[in-house]
């Protein structure tokens, strides 16, 4: 089969397709024809070496993919061959098969399209899980989201909307503000050409409920200023590249709450409401209430082009590679 490879740490130029072995499905395990796959900011840092979990090259990146079962292991229940499903991992997405536990694919809903099924998992499941069980958000309530163009700002745009918040979106251009408008978004600020902080009191001088940070570096302190008494503040990432550093005093006069998400801690220590919200967010796909924006698709040949794409910015919603190409 081919798969991309990535041989050593680097830039995403490291990353080659080539024909390797089939992998071979182990106790508990499916084989899944990949359909699609999405690209996500940390494949970016998993082949650079500066993710928090390293994976020792060589490896095949990819965290998400969608496609069909074609062969499962004995005892295997829940899937069989010929299903359509959904999966993610920490890697092993950007290849014409993968192997991963049965237990955790996911079906797709009927109607709905591989490249759709591949683009929805991490970003949506974060963002989910970012505004309903950590910031809590409610109807009514004010939500910012940074870096509202991006996969993961995208389906927060999407998702605030639909939980009934008034959505303040801010991004690096035109188009992404667009896409964020079309998703729900009720405002629109475009941090490089105004002031962060200047232009947030303009557009809410009531102050905010809740921010929404999956970017980090300098727009984090301008927009957690924003947030009236009692605010929720959630870290979600650092596609900035740089770490904030928040002045305290700021969390002591406003009496906020500075919360962070990740994925694998969340899951482990609150079980309960990762299934709750998993259901809710199916429910929500199969109803076509929601669906990722995707805003560019590579060919499996171009893994390294997809991957420079996100790393560089230049997404809007999420970039899919489509296996079939």
């Amino acid at each position: 089969m081919r798969a991309a490879i990535c041989p050593t740490y680097g830039p995403p130029e490291v990353v080659r397709v080539e024909d390797v072995e089939t992998p071979v499905v182990g106790a508990g395990q499916a084989r899944v024809r990949v359909g699609a796959a999405a690209v996500n900011f940390p494949d970016v840092l998993l082949i650079a070496g500066t993710y928090q979990i390293k994976v020792p090259p060589p490896f095949v990146p990819g965290s998400e993919f969608a496609g069909t079962v074609e062969e499962i292991a004995d005892g295997v229940t829940g899937v069989a061959v010929g299903d359509q499903v959904m999966g993610s991992g920490l890697v092993g997405a950007f290849a014409e098969q993968a192997v991963v536990s049965a237990a955790s694919l996911v079906p797709v809903p009927a109607g709905v399209d591989l490249r759709t099924a591949a683009a929805f998992g991490v970003a949506h499941r974060t963002a989910y899980h970012v505004l309903r069980s950590v910031a809590r958000v409610q109807p009514g309530e004010e939500l910012v989201v940074l870096g509202a163009g991006g996969g993961v700002g995208l389906a927060a745009v999407q998702l605030g909307a639909v939980l009934g918040a008034s959505v303040t979106a801010v991004a690096s251009s035109t188009a992404k503000l667009e896409a964020a408008e079309a998703n729900g978004a009720h405002h629109l600020i475009d941090h490089r050409t105004s002031d962060l902080r200047g232009a947030l009191r303009e557009r809410l001088p009531g102050g905010t409920d809740v921010v929404v940070d999956p970017v980090g570096g300098g727009l984090a302190e301008p927009a957690l200023r924003s947030l009236r008494w009692g605010g929720r503040f959630v870290t979600v990432g650092y596609a900035a590249g740089e770490i904030p550093r928040i002045p305290l005093n700021l969390v002591l006069l406003k009496g906020i709450a500075v919360l962070g998400f990740e994925f694998l801690s969340f899951a482990t220590h609150l079980p309960d409401e990762h299934r709750r919200n998993e259901a809710d967010l199916l429910a929500l796909l199969a109803e076509r209430r929601i669906a990722p924006h995707v805003g560019a698709t590579f060919a499996l040949d171009d893994a390294a082009a997809a991957l420079r794409y996100v790393a560089d910015g230049k997404a809007i919603g999420k970039v899919v590679i489509d296996v079939a190409l």
